[in-house]
């Protein structure tokens, strides 16, 4: 009979737990990769060393720090090795949702056992009442609810702009910090449970001492999750902050293109009367070699005029102008068909964006495949069902999709900037950025919706 009543009071943690684990794979499932199989063996995983580490436990006496930090560690671990993804930016993951689920974990576990035992001495009139199995259960159950809310509705929503496109260095910067904060809060769990942090006072009874215990440990919590959102938020802050650099530099950018061909056009045209008479010189002198000279030197010198891509619209032709030009330079094979609107809604310097993001992501791409394999460039964009639609293709040495946001640029400040400044754009005009991965071709998609469109954009891919 004890034992069936074990078992009974076990069911529910174990039914819990199971939903806290789905809740886990999902949360990592957003920001990784991960096939199916190996989404099967991660949960098995993660509750066959739940169930060890138990059962382990109940046999033999562990300290709870060991417990705690072989739990992390063992879910970490699982995370590096069963999903698909840099290491830096798995380890990111997984320290992120260690950290907010062991903390808000915590302090529900000693917030909801104060509130029982206050519940219990004032409504139960019980002088030094304490938690039984059944109540260690609800308080456990309840636990794992709140970290199934805290992952579904609040950290899937807000930490989506931390972990899309994060270079290296700002995964391990997040990582590090609040893998000691974990450590630090275990250490004080074990303090707590051993009457070394919190020692009210030899007279002040049972029910006291744990109210104390377990507000004490309430308060740590909260100020410890408070320094993990701070930080968090805080060096995504720094990030966007140099996000919104890169794209300054490279409207900069356009800004010298434009200026660059404009001068061009004004010394051209002051110039414009003075080649008309040398070559009408060399006309009536019939000097047919030395007019071909002179005109293929004017052509050299106004090549901006001679790329063929006329959109519509001034910056974007300068700025494809320049992308052909170092295509053609390195032996890439350039096909475009871009075609602005006269009435566009959109700034002709996030147009720029867009089209210099997306043709630096491709040249880059481009040069680093061998000189023998086919390397091309296509570029559409055009109007289609009142949405702009912007469509770039190329080849690729990538094999996995998850290694897109990954390049290889020297400056490391720009180091997977190009797709979070085209999704900005996108997301500003309340558009849509799609990437795709097929048979050593990477391909990017953006809708736009024109005149203040209404309806559900994402249906149209």
């Amino acid at each position: 009979m004890k034992q069936v009543l074990v078992f009974v009071e076990i069911l529910p943690v174990i039914f819990c737990y199971c939903g806290y684990i789905c809740a886990e794979t999902g949360f990592c499932k957003k920001y990784l990769e991960l096939s199916k199989i190996n989404g099967y063996v991660f949960k098995a995983v993660i509750f066959a060393g739940w169930i060890i580490i138990s059962i382990v436990n109940n046999i033999v006496y562990v300290p709870y720090i060991a417990i705690a930090i072989l739990n992390h560690i063992f879910f970490i671990g699982a995370v590096l090795i069963l999903f698909q993804g840099g290491i830096e930016k798995k380890l990111s993951v997984a320290s992120v949702l260690v950290a907010v689920t062991t903390l808000a974990g915590g302090f529900w576990d000693s917030f909801c056992s104060c509130l029982i035992l206050f519940l219990m001495h004032i409504a139960g009139n019980i002088q030094e009442p304490f938690l039984n199995e059944w109540e260690n259960c609800l308080v456990i159950c309840s636990r794992y609810v709140i970290e199934i809310i805290i992952i579904y509705f609040f950290m899937s929503k807000w930490l989506i702009s931390v972990f899309y496109t994060r270079i290296v260095k700002w995964n391990i910067i997040i990582a590090v910090p609040l893998l000691m904060v974990v450590i630090v809060s275990d250490i004080a769990d074990w303090g707590a449970s051993n009457g070394i942090l919190t020692r009210p006072g030899e007279n002040m009874g049972l029910y006291y001492n744990q109210v104390f215990s377990h507000a004490g440990v309430c308060v740590f919590k909260a100020l410890s999750m408070c320094i993990v959102i701070t930080c968090i938020l805080g060096i995504n802050m720094v990030y966007l902050e140099q996000r919104k650099s890169s794209q300054y530099y490279s409207q900069i950018a356009v800004y010298k293109m434009l200026e660059e061909q404009h001068s061009q056009q004004e010394r051209l045209r002051h110039d414009m009367k003075n080649h008309i008479i040398a070559l009408s010189g060399l006309f009536e002198n019939k000097e047919w070699d030395k007019m071909g000279i002179y005109l293929k030197t004017m052509e050299d010198n106004v090549q901006f005029s001679f790329c063929g891509d006329i959109t519509g619209n001034r910056a974007v032709d300068a700025v494809l102008c320049q992308k052909q030009k170092m295509a053609a330079s390195k032996n890439i094979v350039w096909e475009c068909d871009v075609d602005i609107p006269r009435k566009c809604c959109i700034n002709e310097f996030d147009l720029c964006v867009l089209f210099g993001n997306i043709l630096d992501n491709a040249l880059e791409a481009c040069e680093k495949l061998n000189c023998g394999e086919y390397r091309f460039i296509n570029i559409q964009a055009k109007v289609i069902k009142k949405c702009f639609l912007l469509e770039a293709r190329n080849s690729t040495d990538l094999k996995n999709k998850h290694e897109i946001i990954f390049t290889s640029k020297e400056n490391k400040q720009e180091h997977g900037i190009g797709l979070l400044n085209i999704k900005d754009v996108a997301d500003s005009y309340n558009g849509v950025m799609e990437t795709r991965l097929e048979k050593g071709v990477f391909a990017v998609s953006v809708l736009i919706p024109l005149n203040n469109t209404i309806y559900n954009i994402k249906k149209a891919f």
